[in-house]
Order: C-alpha cells, then sequence, then structure tokens
C-alpha cells in the first residue's frame, strides 16, 4: 500500500528500534510503523487508521512512547550523521496550526504564536550540501528566524560553508559561524553600512533548503499542524525527515 516502508527501507531502520527481549511479545513493529507513516503522509486523524494497521491505540501509543523515549531522535540522528557537512544551509517555514491544534487551555511552551496568517508555529532546519536534514527545531510563528542560531549550529564544522537568507545577516551570527572556523555566505541587508563577502555564485545553491521544505510538506501532518502538544508535531516533522533519509539509503543499498 502506499506510504508503507519498502524492504531495504525497514532493513535500515529495523536495527534501530527499542528491543524488547522479554514480557509478552509485541506486535508486528513493521505494521505499526506503516500505520504511523499512513497518518503523517495522509493527515488523517489517528481513529482513522485503517484496521489493517492494527488497534489505533496500540499505534498512537507506541508513536507517543517512542517521542518520550527518544526513539525518533536516536534514529535521526544516526541516519543524519554521514550528511555532507561542507557545506550546510539554514532557513524556517511557518506552518499554519489547525483549530484542532489551537484547542488547548494553556498553549504556553507549545510554540504557538500568532502572525499575520493567525495562529502559527515556526520549524527551523539546517541541512546539508544535498537537502538533507541534520538538525531541527520548532518556535511559535512570530519569532524571528535567527532565534535558534546558536542552538542548531552549535555543531558547525571547521572550514563549512554556511548559506542563509537576509534574515540571518546579523553580526553576532557571522561572528559565531567564523569562531567555529566556517564562513558564512549571507546577503547583506539593504541597511547594512560596513561592506562583507558574498557570493552570488554560491548562494544559488541555498534552493535545497526551500525544496526541502516542498518534500517535507507533502505530508499533511506537517503541512498543517493538528497536533496540540509540540512535541507531538515536531516528532512528526522528524518523521517526515527520515523517511527522506531512509530513500537516500535504499537507493545507495
Amino acid at each position: 500500500m502506499r506510504y508503507e516502508l519498502s524492504d531495504d527501507e525497514w532493513g535500515v531502520i529495523k536495527p534501530m528500534l527499542p528491543n524488547k527481549p522479554r514480557g509478552i511479545p509485541r506486535v508486528d513493529e513493521r505494521r505499526i510503523l506503516n500505520g504511523i507513516f499512513w497518518v503523517l503522509r495522509s493527515g488523517a486523524p489517528w481513529r482513522d487508521l485503517p484496521e489493517s494497521y492494527g488497534p489505533t491505540t496500540t499505534c498512537y501509543n507506541r508513536f507517543v512512547r517512542w517521542r518520550r523515549a527518544g526513539v525518533w531522535d536516536r534514529i535521526m540522528d544516526a541516519l543524519a550523521a554521514a550528511h555532507d557537512a561542507a557545506v550546510q544551509m539554514i532557513d524556517t517555514s511557518i506552518i499554519r496550526v489547525h483549530q484542532h491544534g489551537a484547542c488547548i487551555a494553556n498553549n504556553s511552551g507549545q510554540h504557538i504564536g500568532r502572525s499575520r496568517g493567525g495562529l502559527t508555529s515556526k520549524i527551523h532546519v539546517v541541512v546539508d550540501a544535498k537537502g538533507l536534514p541534520v538538525q531541527l527545531g520548532l518556535t511559535g510563528g512570530q519569532v524571528h528566524d535567527n532565534r535558534l542560531c546558536s542552538l542548531l549550529l552549535r555543531e558547525l564544522p571547521r572550514r563549512a560553508r554556511l548559506l542563509a537568507d537576509r534574515g540571518y545577516d546579523a553580526d553576532w551570527i557571522r561572528a559565531f559561524v567564523t569562531e567555529r572556523g566556517a564562513w558564512a555566505n549571507i546577503p547583506p541587508k539593504r541597511n547594512r553600512k560596513d561592506p562583507i563577502c558574498f557570493s552570488p555564485y554560491l548562494y544559488r545553491d541555498r534552493n535545497l533548503v526551500e525544496r526541502f521544505f516542498n518534500k517535507i510538506k507533502q505530508c499533511r501532518r506537517v503541512a498543517t499542524r493538528y497536533d496540540k502538544l509540540a512535541a507531538n508535531y515536531l516528532a512528526f516533522v522528524k518523521l517526515a525527515c527520515i523517511r527522506l533519509w531512509l530513500r537516500v539509503y535504499e537507493s545507495t543499498a
């Protein structure tokens, strides 16, 4: 069926899943993962999950438990360890929050902000030279693009080239990148007085980060935020990124 893991993708992700040597045997984990990916791609509520993927509560509980245990984080980190570090690109994308995701008594700490388009969240990402995700973050939609720079670029390697748009043209960001032995190729703002080194030719590659957002937004659970909890929504974003990495591993198998 559509959205399901191929044999090669399952072969890559299976060794990274938690092992349960004792107790009652688990249900088919591949079927559970396929159910989670079905919800991710279709955007449907959990209660509409087809019966072929097993009980709805089993799929949802496994999704939440593995999120709390850091399973999605570990899989993402393991797959992204093979990224091309020579060039890295940072950018953001605003996501509209659906009314189902906004109906929470206290949304403080859930990264839901109010901007011109209504209630929104903002995905922050760093991708490599091939447009594959390396670091992810989430804030409210009204937060400035460069708010998570120091967090997402903390592992920026020496001699790397950072590409970003004018929203990241700040002296502290350039100094932060330079301290790590890298170079920031960022177009200057129109009101910048001191000249800087900028290469329009190298900057052309930055379209890869825009194409990354186009790819993950094919997953309707990412394109619109339906989740009340920021942790659950970010887990879905990471699952979309994991699927991109799995396709790369499948193509090189």
